[in-house]
């Protein structure tokens, strides 16, 4: 596997900002919290119990939106400076203020405050602390609800655009794979039994095909993770002349949210991306299940590199696949954050809801899980090694060329159905006999049919089988190949 200098299932890291947690102070909590220390706390007569102050506080985890906080601030600052509502002065000095909050926090030397609730407050605090009153300015026009919203966003397109290069990269490997194994012939399977004659090439295709179909979901989900809800404010709207497009435009939007009610409530965009994680999971752990199997003794398909194994502390013989193992068990746990995200959200009246809260760590590991899921994967499956001998065996015991004679027969004028009865009575005897169809003397066969003729054993061999399914999306060689050469183009359309 290749390294990488995150550690993709660890949630509270960010592999992008450079803001992880070996570059964080712990966040500190004050058992003698006062009244005042609090942004809001004009209002209140007694302090914030210590425990509620640490339980309802979510910097521990959400320190990994700073850097995208602080292009969020720069943004709405310049806004409010091009709408004349801050002056060109106090922007400038909040601006470079931010950019030292920013350049603390990626040295580890920014000290994290649990009193100070979230990482909206904490980089606000700083700032006010190197900047003086001026940096008090910056929250004009915007609330923590929009803030929070914009940041999800920021983060999960990112997010989502470093996914869908690793998909990418996967699936040029399983292109590469394939392209070696258009002739490689394996037993197609329906039911987990022999059914007919595929290529390894094909079937690999068809993963990249499960693949491709992802890709596509997560492109159209970033078109509305790409919404801006930044100048919602609390819920509804701001008194101040602000104009979000300038923000948008500054902070890479496609789109502003169009309601300040929706905006600031809505988690759609990240229920929809960790659907299309569910989905995109569920197709590695089929993946895995069956390079699992394929690895057993029992079947003997395929080996994968040692690197992505391990050994038994007392059978020495042992290989396990723990790579596609372990993500087969990770598919459970994306498809888990899913389920938390809409009972999440099931009940909330509009708008904003403390229950929110909730909803990044369960996004925060459902991308990890996944980013490492993948980065295993675009790994490991290019470098699969299948074994042609016993693939070729396996698919000589199945009567897998047993639809190739009803076939043979329909063309010879037979209705299928009896075409079928015929077949059924032939493979009957080579099970009675221990021997494939295309074992069986012509005469043997010819009992069953007249229509049978001493060119059937041509349609009997398992290259025949192949080459006879010779139409768009057939496992026939050449017709591998071709989807091959349109796969490589529809992922050259998708990277243009």
């Amino acid at each position: 596997m290749n390294a990488t200098s995150s550690n993709p299932n660890n949630p509270k890291q960010d592999k992008n900002s450079g803001v992880s947690d070996s570059s964080m102070n712990t966040p500190s909590t004050d058992n003698s919290t006062m009244v005042g220390q609090q942004m809001w706390g004009g209002r209140f007569s007694e302090a914030t119990d210590s425990f509620v102050a640490a339980f309802t506080a979510s910097v521990g985890f959400d320190q990994r939106f700073a850097r995208h906080d602080i292009e969020g601030s720069i943004a709405h600052a310049t806004m409010l400076k091009e709408c004349q509502i801050l002056s060109e002065e106090d922007v400038a000095t909040i601006i470079d203020g931010l950019k030292q909050v920013l350049a603390e926090i990626e040295a580890g030397e920014f000290n994290w405050s649990v009193t100070l609730e979230d990482v909206h407050m904490n980089v606000e605090s700083r700032l006010t602390d190197i900047v003086g009153a001026v940096g008090k300015k910056l929250h004009t026009g915007r609330s923590r609800n929009d803030q929070v919203a914009t940041d999800i966003r920021l983060w999960l397109r990112e997010e989502t655009d470093n996914i869908i290069a690793l998909l990418i990269r996967l699936q040029r490997g399983l292109l590469g794979l394939a392209a070696q194994h258009t002739d490689t012939i394996m037993p197609g399977f329906t039911h987990l039994q022999t059914a007919q004659p595929v290529s390894f090439g094909h079937h690999v295709m068809a993963w990249f095909e499960m693949l491709y179909r992802d890709t596509e979901r997560l492109i159209d989900a970033r078109r509305r993770i790409n919404q801006m809800p930044l100048g919602s404010a609390a819920l509804a709207g701001t008194t101040f002349p602000i104009d979000r497009t300038i923000t948008a435009e500054l902070l890479g939007f496609e789109g502003i949210c169009q309601n300040s009610l929706d905006a600031v409530s809505d988690r759609d965009f990240a229920i929809e991306f960790t659907a299309a994680a569910s989905i995109l999971m569920m197709h590695l752990s089929r993946m895995s299940e069956e390079i699992i199997l394929w690895m057993s003794a029992q079947f003997n398909f395929v080996q994968i590199p040692d690197r992505f194994c391990t050994g038994s502390s007392i059978m020495p013989q042992k290989k396990n696949p723990d790579v596609p193992e372990l993500v087969r068990g990770k598919a459970a746990r994306v498809f888990g954050q899913l389920t938390t995200l809409l009972t999440l959200m099931k009940n909330q009246p509009l708008a904003y809801n403390k229950d929110n809260q909730e909803d990044k760590e369960p996004l925060f590991d459902c991308v990890d899980t996944l980013t490492g899921s993948l980065l295993a994967f675009a790994d490991m499956l290019p470098n699969i090694v299948p074994n042609k001998d016993s693939m070729r065996e396996a698919t000589m015991k199945g009567y897998a060329t047993a639809t190739d004679l009803a076939d043979y027969l329909v063309r010879r004028g037979v209705a299928f159905r009896d075409a079928h009865e015929v077949v059924g009575n032939a493979v009957a005897l080579g099970i009675q006999e221990g021997v494939d169809l295309s074992d069986l003397s012509l005469a043997q066969l010819q009992s069953f049919s007249d229509a049978i003729g001493d060119d059937v054993f041509d349609y009997l061999t398992l290259e025949g089988s192949l080459a006879a399914r010779d139409h768009l999306g057939g496992t026939a060689p050449n017709q591998v190949r071709q989807a091959i050469e349109r796969a490589h183009a529809r992922i050259d359309a998708l990277e243009a």
